[in-house]
This record gives C-alpha cells, sequence and structure tokens, in this order.
C-alpha cells in the first residue's frame, strides 16, 4: 500500500516544494491550504476508505472553524487542527512545522500528540528522514 500524505500549510510555494520532495519518495500526497480544508479532506478520505497515514501541518494558517471559539489565535490555526485531527482520526501521525512557533508552542505540540516538530525553513534530507522515521513508527514501513 502506498502511503498518503496530508500537507496542510497557507504558503502554496512551500506546499509545493515538500509536495514534490515527498512524491519523489514514491508517496501520495494531498493538499490544503488551511485547517478547515485539510479537517474536511481527512473526514472525507476516511469516509471513502482512503485513509491517509501522515499529515505535515504549519502552526500559523488559518485554522478549521472553531478554532476561535476553543481559545486558539487566528495565527495558530495549526494548533487548532492538531486538536480536532485527534478527535477526526486518532491513528493519524502528524509533523507540525514552522517559521516562527516558539519553544513553547513546540514542546506544547509534542505534549498534544504531535509525533515531530520541524522548524523552517527544513532542509530536505531532515523532511526525508523525519516522514520516514513517523511512517515507520506509526506504520511498520518507510515510505
Amino acid at each position: 500500500m502506498e502511503h498518503r500524505i496530508l500537507i496542510a500549510d497557507d504558503d502554496l510555494a512551500v506546499r509545493q516544494g515538500a509536495a514534490e520532495l515527498l512524491v519523489s519518495l514514491g508517496l501520495e500526497v494531498v493538499e490544503a491550504e488551511d485547517g478547515g480544508t485539510a479537517l474536511a479532506l481527512v473526514q472525507a478520505e476516511f469516509a471513502a476508505a482512503r485513509p491517509l497515514h501522515l499529515a505535515l501541518v504549519d502552526v500559523h494558517m488559518p485554522g478549521p472553524v472553531g478554532a476561535s471559539a476553543a481559545g486558539y489565535s487566528a495565527r495558530d490555526g495549526g494548533l487548532a487542527l492538531l486538536d480536532a485531527l485527534r478527535d477526526a482520526a486518532p491513528k493519524l501521525p502528524c509533523i507540525l512545522w514552522s517559521a516562527a512557533a516558539s519553544d513553547a508552542v513546540a514542546d506544547w505540540a509534542l505534549r498534544a500528540g504531535a509525533s515531530a516538530f520541524l522548524r523552517k525553513p527544513v532542509a530536505p534530507r531532515l523532511l526525508r528522514e523525519t516522514v520516514r522515521g513517523v511512517l515507520e513508527a506509526h506504520w511498520n514501513r518507510a515510505g
């Protein structure tokens, strides 16, 4: 089975660059530009029996509907998405990444269930190794 990866990032260039790298590893990539789109996509894919195997989520992007009501700022939509994914797809591993998150945000994300936290810009080798490691840890084989 081919692994399917969600990249949720509001920066089109970052999303496309990560997608290109991950596709070159033989992974199937689906993309979302915000937390609401990402959550809807995950729910639809699981409902259609086409589950995703990993989510790569930007911390600072628009979040899913209800994120502000849950206490998240408009800047921290990726953190709200992580919480929403824990409910919608509890077995879906998530890697969070950011160019501007503090150490406290990274620590919170890891305690909240993120499998890894990366700082942008991410070296291609580190992204490959992290994705492979998370896939191996969660699905018992690398992509």
